[in-house]
């Protein structure tokens, strides 16, 4: 998918329905356990619930402390687009995944749930490898709100089940420990939206900084736009689908070198959440 932004002015034309990524190789109750963590595996940092105990909204580390940042990827692919699938349309982007291995880039994959289930193979594998951690990013790709960039809508009373859906997706297809993060399709919620999924668990996680990489072909501009964006906690939003984004690989390639030169050292969302000294 390419993610649309609704607090955001981008120089950039975020498309209707955005495409994925990937590459083989005080508590809440009820928090989603998509599967049985181990003993040994502690549990991700989360938001303590909003006001009337609304979900969480996390958008940036601490500007303080020092220069972290991270690199988010959308797996976009929605209920309705199997067919394109079938045609050769490829919503994953197996040469991102194997470059920020290269680079020893730890980042975080809000993968959906039809997603994972047209690509089992890649979402084992990026969610077995201990440099990614997978949130979810809905199951359908559809809008949690009216009016979002052109997507379809689920109902209110699906939104829940939508969220829970795609854990149960990630499970089947071998992803041991999917993390306790949501990511809004188009980046669109509302207070509603923020109740019905309280009884998840999860913390929403948006972004501050916004690639531009959706539909872009070209390279330079995105990696321009997001190492003029950055700043210490910054959570970039970017995509790794083949169809949608191609031009990201090549920008994260210029972007990392850069953002390292500049004293910045690369992090999953879990730890910046964690660093924000309100988690749970």
């Amino acid at each position: 998918m390419t993610i649309r932004v609704r607090q955001v002015a981008a120089a950039c034309a975020l498309g209707a329905a955005l495409t994925a990524c990937g590459a083989p190789s005080a508590p809440h109750a009820s928090r989603p356990a998509p599967s049985a963590p181990s003993a040994a595996v502690s549990r991700p940092p989360t938001l303590a619930p909003g006001p009337a105990g609304l979900t969480p909204v996390f958008k940036n580390g601490p500007r303080v402390g020092g220069k972290t940042v991270a690199l988010t990827f959308d797996a976009d692919m929605t209920a309705d687009e199997g067919p394109r699938a079938a045609k050769g349309e490829h919503f994953d982007n197996p040469q991102l995944i194997s470059t920020l291995r290269a680079l020893k880039v730890p980042a975080t994959v809000f993968m959906t749930g039809r997603w994972a289930d047209e690509y089992p193979a890649e979402a084992r594998a990026i969610g077995r490898d201990p440099q990614f951690e997978i949130a979810n990013h809905s199951y359908s790709h559809y809008a949690f709100t009216g009016d979002c960039y052109g997507l379809p809508t689920v109902a209110p009373d699906r939104m829940k089940a939508d969220v829970e859906r795609a854990y149960t997706a990630f499970k089947k297809a071998g992803v041991p420990n999917a993390m306790p993060y949501f990511r809004f399709p188009g980046g669109c919620y509302d207070r509603q939206a923020l109740k019905t999924l309280s009884a998840v668990g999860v913390t929403a996680v948006q972004w501050d900084v916004v690639s531009g990489d959706a539909f872009a072909t070209d390279s330079d501009a995105v990696a321009q736009q997001v190492l003029e964006g950055v700043k210490p906690g910054s959570v970039v939003v970017m995509h790794c689908t083949r169809s949608a984004a191609p031009a990201t690989e090549r920008a994260v390639r210029m972007v990392v070198p850069e953002l390292r030169k500049k004293g910045y050292r690369f992090v999953k969302v879990s730890e910046l959440i964690g660093a924000t000294g309100q988690h749970r």
